[in-house]
């Protein structure tokens, strides 16, 4: 009959699990570890190059062009000359696409494989009531295992025996401080924060010592059933992915009927370019319909977006932010909610005293962290002279079994945060020891609520203790103020919890501390009988000094709502939000739990702090700002943060603190677990979005210009005007390498004073969609004039053809220069784009002007006068669409849509 562990007795969970104190015997643990399996979790498999490689080719437009690749090989074996030779260049293409993408992706795994953490170690249990050390995968439910300082807990553990235990369940509960753990049977089943009787798999012992019985291992774990959640969630495709799917369908249909479409016209306006053959007349009409929607297709479209990609992910690198999914990099340019969590994130994870009150004074302690380095001040004013604070920093630093090593601590984060003030008053931690050698410890448990230590001193003992407030008045008689010992009387003791409140309300956790002098050595009840009440330290985790300066600009210029996450305490997350600028109503995890999800939707309107929450509260979260059409950021470093990370649109771990669930749930690891490298990000994302939409702009543009000029040439003239191979060319040569350097673009200025909505929207937007058709009409029409000048005034159709190819490179130009400057870019920003530029003006020179190349393409020579006719027309051109956008900006009420 199945028992709750939490609520039994250890001899009833004992009793169920078919064990005993002395263990199991090595039979029955082979037996065990056959029917349940190894002590681990199951999580991803190793990188698969091949499934990474083949991954790169769901790209929507990706397969348009392998589609596209494969008719016109088809097609080219059918012709008698049996050219294949575009679509070979688009299979070239597709593969330096997908191995790009590959590369990226399959770098950022290996690193993720670096950072993980080994955890191949090892744990003592008892069997055939003997300990032995045995690795951690082999320990079963019914195992005995022993626990001390400094382990981390290798499977749950219902406890046993606890000798002043304490945890840090940080990555787990979010819980910032350790929890203190004892024996006793819960009297109801509690949250896992509040299950004081129990040691979960992943936490970590900071103090004490003891054993218990391991009630679950490997997946049946409370991790591995947060790792079955972050499994159960499924991926999403990032906003960019739905844009370019959408855009690759888009184009897919407009190659189509372009291509139906031309098929028709040729077919109905050119049956004297065929020998009567039907069949024949039927191959003519389908070749050149479908070679010219293959060339129609912006082939370099997926080409730039990948290297774009790949080029925002290297940049994001070099400032920390390691990037898994290429796709994520844009993603979080369209970011309008971060939710983080608190502990390891928006603060260090690292306890720090922040007021004392002793001599009847409150004190002020600055400080970051671990760092010896801060302040002392009263009444604003800091202190050089620090005798008035030494008694009570002695107390705190000899009643403390934390350890300082150059700013490492060892220990409980409580106890370190007393080493640290009292450093910072320039006591010699080292000597204070040697001077007061420790002789016994009364340890600090939860029914006490304190800690007592005994230390010789000259000839005679001195007892220092540390605790909850309340228990160190209980055990004191006397006061010391200013060196003066009088009477604790009812009247002061109401002053001090009074004090105590008071700096209890700012969201510290505050301690008590006392000491008592003895000619004889104290023991036993007698250590902890007649102490003299010296004051109170005030400690919290405090936020992260650049998470204060950044979240003003994140939340005012960029317009995005920061949420705080967190499973500590309602008061310490309100405090923490306060103190870094994060304002809206607080919720606890048990209110979400009575709520159902419209509720819920409706309190994250206003609420901006969620406390107390479990994995699947935050999951629920998530997926109620994600319904209102919120594009959502999850950070965190625990693993109760990963099923959230995942359910995110974009998912980003901590690469110092984080556990190997987080990073493995996450779409970008912070590689120095800033807050701040997010922003960092976060502008490097709406930068490369600005890009996209540059060079697609650009791409389309010029397609849009060459149907209308093909259809156009083929009404008019009832030829083709451009062939294929110079549409190709053009294309993938002269238009692709602009287009790659637009990619490396650097940001407006002003990006992070844009709202998100400025980056949610489609990469193509109805302005862009009116530019652009607006430049094919007038470029189709200048370009088509231009030919029919030449063909009816000198019937030359090598020369026209040569004037159309120029034109249209030379026209194509002016569009991305009349694109770039409507951003606040200085032209010479990138230079990348200066040498693409000119690079693709060679290009076509070498083609125009190179006889064998000219040949190749069926160009004949372009006159002088020809080239006077372009650059006058590229400046009207230019003018014209200038013109169309100061109109568009004056009914833009953002500059960028309409």
């Amino acid at each position: 009959m199945a028992i709750n562990y939490i609520t039994s007795t250890a001899k009833e969970v004992l009793s169920s699990l078919n064990s005993g104190e002395q263990g199991l015997t090595n039979q029955e643990a082979k037996i065990r570890l056959e029917k349940f399996g190894l002590n681990k979790l199951h999580t991803q498999k190793g990188i698969n190059p091949i499934k990474l490689f083949f991954n790169q080719f769901k790209d929507v437009l990706i397969l348009v062009l392998i589609g596209a690749a494969a008719v016109s090989f088809a097609v080219g074996l059918l012709e008698e000359n049996g050219h294949i030779t575009e679509s070979v260049l688009i299979m070239l293409i597709v593969l330096a696409i997908a191995v790009i993408g590959f590369l990226n992706e399959f770098k950022a795994e290996k690193t993720v494989e670096a950072l993980k953490k080994l955890v191949g170690y090892s744990a003592k249990v008892r069997r055939d009531n003997q300990v032995i050390e045995i690795p951690v995968e082999q320990i079963v439910p019914g195992d005995i295992v022993l626990i001390d300082e400094g382990q981390k807990v290798s499977a749950d553990i219902r406890l046993i025996e606890a000798n002043s235990v304490r945890v840090n369940e940080a990555s787990l509960t979010g819980e910032s401080l350790p929890v203190s753990k004892n024996t006793e049977a819960a009297a109801k089943v509690t949250s896992l924060g509040d299950q004081e009787n129990m040691l979960f798999s992943g936490t970590f012992v900071t103090s004490g010592s003891g054993y218990g019985v391991a009630i679950a291992t490997g997946s049946s774990t409370e991790i591995g059933k947060i790792a079955k959640l972050v499994s159960s969630v499924e991926p999403e495709q990032t906003p960019m992915q739905r844009k370019l799917d959408e855009l690759g369908k888009k184009i897919g249909k407009l190659v189509l009927l372009v291509a139906i479409a031309i098929f028709i016209i040729i077919f109905l306006l050119n049956p004297e370019d065929v020998d009567g053959d039907m069949l024949q007349r039927l191959l003519l009409a389908f070749t050149a319909a479908v070679a010219l929607a293959v060339a129609a297709i912006p082939e370099g479209l997926s080409f730039v977006v990948r290297i774009s990609l790949a080029l925002g992910a290297r940049r994001m690198a070099a400032k920390n932010a390691l990037v898994r999914k290429l796709s994520a990099v844009e993603a979080l340019g369209s970011t309008d909610v971060i939710c983080t969590d608190k502990t390891g994130t928006l603060t260090k994870g690292e306890m720090v005293v922040r007021s004392i009150f002793t001599n009847e004074k409150t004190y002020q302690v600055t400080g970051n962290g671990y760092e010896i380095n801060g302040d002392y001040s009263l009444d604003n004013k800091n202190l050089g002279n620090l005798k008035e604070l030494t008694g009570i920093l002695q107390i705190g630093a000899l009643c403390n079994n934390a350890h300082l090593k150059k700013d490492q601590i060892i220990g409980d984060p409580t106890e370190a945060a007393l080493l640290v003030s009292a450093a910072k008053a320039k006591l010699d931690l080292s000597k204070l020891l040697n001077e007061f050698p420790r002789l016994s410890e009364i340890p600090f448990s939860s029914e006490r609520k304190k800690m007592t230590t005994v230390h010789k001193h000259g000839s005679g003992f001195l007892v220092a203790t540390k605790g909850a407030p309340e228990s160190v008045l209980a055990i004191c008689d006397h006061i010391e103020i200013n060196s003066k010992v009088k009477k604790l009387t009812p009247a002061i003791k109401k002053d001090i919890l009074e004090q105590n409140q008071q700096i209890a309300s700012q969201a510290l956790r505050v301690l008590g501390f006392a000491y008592k002098n003895s000619s004889t050595e104290p023991k036993g009840e007698n250590a902890e009988k007649g102490l003299t009440f010296v004051g109170l330290q005030g400690m919290m985790d405090p936020p992260r000094q650049e998470v204060k300066e950044v979240m003003g600009r994140v939340s005012g210029e960029a317009g995005m709502r920061v949420l705080m996450i967190t499973g500590d305490y309602i008061e310490t997350a309100k405090a923490v939000a306060k103190e870094i600028g994060i304002e809206g109503d607080a919720i606890s995890g048990a209110e979400i739990e009575e709520m159902d999800q419209a509720t819920l939707a409706s309190k994250i309107k206003t609420a901006s702090v969620f406390a107390r929450v479990n994995p699947e509260h935050k999951i629920r979260i998530v997926q109620a700002l994600k319904k209102q059409g919120h594009q959502v950021a999850m950070t965190g470093d625990g693993v109760n943060d990963a099923p959230a990370l995942k359910a995110a649109d974009i998912g980003i771990s901590m690469g110092i603190t984080g556990t190997d669930a987080a990073k493995e749930a996450s779409d970008i690891i912070l590689l120095d677990d800033q807050f701040l490298t997010i922003i960092g990000a976060i502008e490097e994302g709406r930068g490369i979005f600005d890009n996209m939409r540059k060079f697609v702009n650009y791409l389309l543009s010029a397609n849009i210009a060459e149907v209308i000029t093909v259809v156009g040439g083929v009404i008019v003239f009832g030829k083709l005007v451009l062939s294929a191979t110079q549409l190709l060319f053009i294309n993938i040569v002269t238009d692709g390498l602009p287009a790659v350097a637009l990619g490396s673009d650097p940001s407006e200025r002003n990006v992070m004073r844009l709202k998100p909505s400025a980056f949610q929207g489609s990469i193509i937007n109805k302005r862009i969609w009116i530019e652009m058709i607006t430049f094919g009409l007038l470029m189709s029409a200048a370009l088509l004039t231009h030919y029919w000048y030449i063909i009816l005034n000198f019937d030359d159709t090598g020369r026209a053809a040569a004037v159309a190819f120029t034109a249209m490179v030379v026209y194509e130009m002016v569009r991305l220069v009349d694109i770039r400057t409507d951003y606040k870019i200085k032209w010479f920003s990138n230079l990348w784009l200066s040498v693409a530029m000119a690079g693709s003006l060679a290009l076509l020179l070498a083609v125009v002007y190179i006889t064998p190349l000219a040949n190749i393409f069926k160009l004949g020579s372009i006159q002088a006068v020809d080239w006077v006719i372009i650059v006058v027309t590229s400046v009207c051109l230019f003018i014209a669409m200038k013109i169309l956008n100061v109109i568009l900006n004056r009914l833009s009420a953002d500059g960028r849509s309409l």
